[in-house]
């Protein structure tokens, strides 16, 4: 037997309530990488004789991300400090509906940055020899894995009520 006996729910609830915080992380760091590309091609590209960054779409789409991506990992940071390993998992009690939200959050934060920085790279950001594809790819599987957006809107709604 692992564990204690008739608490193996607790247990799995638990390990999704670490697996949430930890694809939460990834997602700041793919918007994180994405904002880093975003702001390094438009210094170095230029459209009608000047750089990208100087134009308000692109200062618009850089700036969105940067704040998604603050957001995000404040949330992640708090729901984390928050997280107590040693309780049994239990809905608003022990914090499970906060892991359900900071990872609907920074999924789509994340999702929102790779979006934003294909963008902003135009076609070099949809081929593979750029980072930008694979970071787009990623951020779509973050919010898949883990649960579904879906499904964590039904967990959040589920546990507040």
């Amino acid at each position: 037997l692992v564990g204690v006996e008739h608490k193996a729910a607790a247990c799995m609830m638990r390990n999704l309530e670490i697996e949430r915080l930890g694809l939460a992380a990834m997602s700041c760091g793919i918007a994180r990488r994405c904002v880093e590309l975003m702001v390094r091609y438009s210094g170095e590209r230029k459209a009608f004789g000047e750089e990208l960054r100087n134009f308000g779409q692109i200062q618009r789409l850089v700036g969105e991300s940067f704040a998604g991506m603050s957001a995000g990992r404040a949330l992640m940071y708090q729901t984390a400090q928050g997280l107590d390993l040693e309780q049994e998992a239990t809905a608003v009690d022990n914090r499970r509906v906060e892991t359900d939200a900071v990872k609907l959050f920074c999924g789509k934060m994340a999702k929102d940055a790779a979006d934003a920085a294909m963008q902003v790279m135009g076609g070099y950001g949809y081929v593979g020899e750029y980072q930008v594809e694979r970071l787009w790819r990623d951020a779509k599987l973050l919010e898949i894995g883990g649960g579904t957006n879906e499904s964590h809107h039904k967990n959040i709604l589920r546990d507040l009520s």
